[in-house]
């Protein structure tokens, strides 16, 4: 008889203590810290429109979106030597070209839309911004069902809804129409919108990379999208279609730098792509609600007294965040159990 034993994973308890808490604990916990993540990131990223009114009337976006991702592809490289190595920087049998693709999509294609978009909009470019970000939760909606070839659940779609009207309810004060007084409003819409569909790709992009680390994942993607960001910028300079800026105007941003770079780029990135590995893009991706009240917060503070109208927009998105996170994770136990 065979009296060699085996280590194993379960954990030994005393007689009659229960052992089904520890599991149960864990997986609340990892929930909530996958909530605190997604929320962390999504008030940074609400902060960086603000930040990006001042910046625009400086340089062009597509130079800054260059200057931003380096500096925050520079910490997430220290970092990822540190966590994981140097055996993670390297891309020998990993598929590269999808990881390229995906990091063009999601920095150049959402540096690129979205501050362009931003900075044609003019003086409410801030407000616009913000609340073109509320049509990613939709925006993942369609392409979850696309790549999975299924529809989405009814009562998630009807939840983003609900968030996306109450948004907009919060940053137009319920003058809907009041976002296109002007002609160029629907270029720049339109851009902002192509440049939210290129930050749902990418975040969808994440699960074709279970293998990585959300680190790995983040500091590889960044890297080669920068590829294209670059050359898309010495690019623009050769045709004379922006200007080289000089050391003066780089110097006048560098607080915006820093705070696109570390705080939005390297915290707000890393804190997204780990909150979407726990609680899925689908689930995750709602939070890009939080974008706009975060810029609405910021405005308020600076003075803008907030209407009934704006107060009911706000109750309604915070109460579709919760519904909907409360009905996909009833949905999951029961599919769960069969």
């Amino acid at each position: 008889m065979n009296t060699s034993t085996k280590p194993t994973a379960s954990l030994t308890v005393e007689r009659g203590m229960p052992a089904a808490p520890a599991p149960l604990v864990s997986a609340y916990g990892s929930y909530a810290k996958g909530l605190l993540c997604c929320l962390l990131a999504t008030v940074s990223f609400g902060l960086m429109f603000p930040v990006m009114t001042s910046a625009l009337t400086r340089i062009d976006p597509f130079t800054f979106t260059s200057l931003r991702y380096v500096v925050a592809g520079a910490a997430f490289l220290v970092l990822l030597q540190h966590k994981e190595g140097t055996a993670a920087l390297r891309l020998k049998g990993e598929p590269v070209l999808l990881a390229w693709a995906l990091g063009s999509i999601g920095f150049a294609g959402f540096g690129a839309f979205v501050f362009l978009g931003q900075q044609m909009a003019g003086r409410d470019g801030a407000l616009t911004a913000s609340i073109m970000m509320a049509t990613q939760p939709m925006l993942g909606l369609l392409v979850n069902s696309a790549a999975r070839r299924v529809l989405p659940p009814l009562y998630s779609f009807l939840f983003i809804l609900l968030s996306f009207c109450g948004v907009t309810l919060v940053v137009t004060k319920g003058d809907i129409a009041g976002l296109l007084h002007e002609p160029q409003d629907y270029a720049a819409n339109a851009l902002i919108v192509l440049g939210a569909l290129c930050w749902v790709i990418y975040t969808f992009g994440a699960s074709f990379f279970k293998q990585w680390s959300p680190l790995r994942y983040t500091t590889m993607t960044i890297w080669l999208g920068l590829t294209t960001i670059i050359a898309l910028n010495v690019a623009l300079f050769a045709v004379h279609a922006v200007a080289v800026p000089t050391l003066a105007e780089v110097g006048a941003i560098a607080p915006h730098l820093l705070y696109m770079g570390l705080g939005a780029g390297f915290i707000g990135i890393l804190s997204w792509n780990l909150g979407n590995r726990i609680l899925t893009p689908l689930n995750g991706v709602l939070f890009m609600d939080v974008v706009p009240l975060t810029t609405f917060i910021v405005s308020a503070l600076a003075g803008v007294i907030a209407t009934p109208i704006q107060i009911a927009g706000g109750g309604m998105t915070c109460a579709a965040l919760v519904l909907n996170n409360l009905y996909l994770r009833r949905r999951g136990r029961r599919v769960a159990r069969g």
